[in-house]
């Protein structure tokens, strides 16, 4: 028998289907909108920190706030001591990620990682570090130093360059150069001058991400309404018995 046949769609009210949508809807449409705050937070921040690199002298963002993925601007030359961080694969291939002593023209050194490079075929070689010579403006990310949650005890330092390490902390790498910043600084593309393979993963989570978050929150709460009106919704006639129980 068709809707045409005696039966047709009216409102049936269903307190436990109200009261489900009742809770969740502002709950979705609440997680949307937090999502969008935060992207303009993050986009305020951001155009922040890009004013700051454009116009901020490297001694000045030192004495304040070297956050993590803060871009910077540096104008200076490399030194030579160099640390291979060891156990970083791309692809499948075992490398080493290069971090190179870098020394403004004002202000003190730093760390520079400048990227990954593709491990010998034997232990005992490391990989030939060509690093430029000159004055060089680079530009890259305020990042952390590569030490693991849990310290591991480092071999002693033999006195050689290029230095194979597992991990570096900042206090190991002020044993060689007392003056280093407390952050490290990564290229930000292979580009810049000296860099290897500096494809890194962002080092927080952009505007964008926030943008597509939301979007999902409000699907799902759109979604959430569609459902509860079409389950609100049924079918009455001589041969429904859904208001008997």
């Amino acid at each position: 028998m068709s809707d045409s046949q005696g039966k047709h769609r009216q409102w049936q009210f269903d307190w436990r289907l109200l009261v489900f949508s009742g809770v969740f809807l502002p709950v979705l449409v609440s997680l949307g909108v937090w999502q969008l705050n935060r992207a303009a937070e993050k986009q305020l921040m951001l155009d922040q920190w890009q004013e700051e690199a454009e116009n901020l002298a490297w001694p000045d963002m030192v004495s304040g706030n070297l956050t993590s993925g803060r871009p910077v601007t540096l104008t200076g030359m490399y030194g030579g001591r160099n640390w291979l961080l060891d156990n970083r694969t791309r692809e499948g291939a075992p490398g080493y990620e290069i971090l190179t002593e870098f020394r403004p023209l004002d202000g003190p050194p730093v760390l520079i990682n400048r990227g990954w490079v593709q491990a010998p075929r034997t232990r005992n070689q490391l990989p030939e570090i060509a690093t430029p010579e000159g004055i060089f403006t680079l530009q890259g990310r305020i990042s952390d130093y590569p030490v693991p949650p849990v310290l591991v005890d480092q071999p002693a330092a033999d006195g050689q360059w290029p230095r194979r390490v597992q991990s570096l902390s900042e206090q190991a790498a002020r044993q060689e150069i007392p003056e280093l910043t407390g952050k490290i600084v990564r290229l930000s593309g292979e580009r810049q001058p000296g860099a290897y393979r500096a494809d890194w993963q962002p080092d927080l989570m952009g505007p964008q991400t926030h943008y597509g978050y939301a979007t999902q929150w409000f699907a799902l709460a759109v979604a959430l309404t569609i459902l509860t009106v079409v389950a609100s919704y049924r079918k009455t006639g001589a041969n429904n018995d859904n208001d008997n129980g």
